[in-house]
């Protein structure tokens, strides 16, 4: 067997046993700014939100964290509050957006926010919105802020709202060795879904965001299962003899194309989920597998070493042929498609062992390298497409990164309690 098809094979392996790409130890998710966004962008002014301790906070990390905006915070005009913002002093101090609130309490359960998003050069609010929130959800409300003014700046939805999935890996913690938990994505409001002993591996949401599925060990043997996240029912989908792994649900959350290897070799096959019914999609003596389906349902793309290497091919339901996709590099795996069906991420290889994220224009071929890291895997587009999620490691810490799509701008989520990987970010 030739070096390539060994590394394919681990890889196939990989998705059930967890050993992709070596990690380290290190030490709950927070915000490190690695790459600040290029100085070119526009800037934006938050001013601190008036009688507000949470509101402020949320919305101004979350927008200079966009990879859009630079943020303005020397030198600002006092004119800033809601209703007064004079629009020749932040014209010259070189501010084009500013963004004003001010947040008072109804009642001891229930914040009111009312916000403003100004335009200096056209002298008009963009936005000019009062809100409602529980107490509870104080931190969600800040999100919808920043959503709200991103997408009213660049015409795109913003994804501060969205969750993020991911596998903790703590070895000091013998009976609690692996995590799967879902945070906010500025690495917030951690929950844990599942704790065991055993690997958990491949976490992936339904299209409906209520439900995440996830291969798991704890019986000695991967097995495939789905679990609700309101009630913590699961069920077992697979559990086929040899590989079960890579689970990928359909966006009419009616099937599962999943690894399996119970006629000999590593295949693709999908489940009907309502009949469990299952079918062999690709058939042939290379290593198929990480299926995912294109957002439209009528492919998928998967990784395989049928032409000598790893790469990714496309498969058409329409007449069941596979295609290659990808021509860059010596190694490309564990793609991943946004939701608009334009763009692909994977990890790349061009030559070594140097294992970054990469992302391919699915129209133009364009194809451009994104990570600075050399031990990169598991990338996930947010919902609005603009920014990956992808697990690496850096020195001695294992942890999750977001980069932009223009890879001008990077932050990590380093976690104090073990390593992070297996980021999955949550449909919207």
């Amino acid at each position: 067997m030739d070096k390539n098809r060994k590394y394919i094979l681990a890889l196939a392996v990989a998705m059930t046993c967890g050993v992709l790409l070596p990690t380290t130890a290190s030490a709950q998710l927070h915000l490190e700014i690695a790459k600040a966004p290029d100085q070119s962008a526009p800037k934006i002014a938050i001013v601190p939100f008036v009688d507000d301790q949470a509101i402020y906070p949320i919305v101004n990390s979350d927008l200079n964290h966009s990879g859009r905006f630079t943020s303005a915070t020397n030198n600002l005009p006092s004119t800033g509050t809601i209703s007064d913002i004079n629009a020749e002093q932040w014209k010259n101090a070189g501010i084009p957006y500013v963004v004003v609130g001010k947040v008072s309490q109804p009642d001891p359960n229930s914040y009111q926010i009312h916000y403003q998003l100004y335009d200096v050069e056209k002298k008009q609010y963009l936005l000019n919105e009062v809100i409602t929130a529980p107490t509870s959800r104080v931190r969600q409300a800040g999100h919808a802020v920043s959503d709200a003014i991103y997408q009213a700046l660049t015409g795109i939805p913003g994804s501060f709202s969205g969750r993020i999935a991911y596998v903790l890996r703590n070895p000091a913690n013998s009976g609690q060795r692996y995590t799967l938990q879902i945070a906010d994505t500025d690495g917030e409001r951690p929950v844990t879904v599942l704790a065991s002993h055993y690997p958990i591996l491949s976490p992936t949401w339904t299209p409906d965001g209520k439900s995440i599925g996830y291969v798991s060990f704890e019986s000695k043997r991967p097995k495939i299962y789905l679990q609700n996240l309101s009630t913590g029912q699961r069920q077992v989908l697979t559990e086929f003899k040899g590989l079960n792994g890579a689970p990928s649900f359909s966006p009419d959350g009616k099937s599962m194309l999943f690894t399996g290897s119970m006629d000999g070799n590593p295949d693709i096959y999908q489940m009907n989920l309502e009949t469990r019914q299952t079918e062999r999609l690709t058939n042939d003596s290379a290593i198929d597998t990480e299926a995912r389906y294109a957002p439209d349902g009528k492919s998928f793309i998967f990784t395989s070493d049928r032409g000598g290497s790893p790469q990714i091919y496309r498969y058409t339901f329409a007449d069941g042929s596979s295609k290659r996709v990808t021509f860059r590099g010596a190694f490309n795996a564990r793609s991943t498609i946004s939701t608009d069906g334009k763009k692909l991420a994977m990890v790349n290889r061009q030559t070594g062992s140097n294992f970054k994220i990469a992302i391919q224009d699915l129209t133009t071929n364009v194809f451009s390298v994104l990570t600075p890291t050399t031990l990169d895997e598991s990338p996930s587009f947010s919902p609005n497409g603009q920014m990956v999620v992808y697990a690496t490691q850096e020195g001695n810490r294992g942890l999750l990164s977001i980069v932009s799509i223009n890879g001008q701008f990077r932050m990590n989520l380093p976690s104090e309690q073990g390593e992070v990987r297996e980021p999955a970010w949550a449909p919207k």
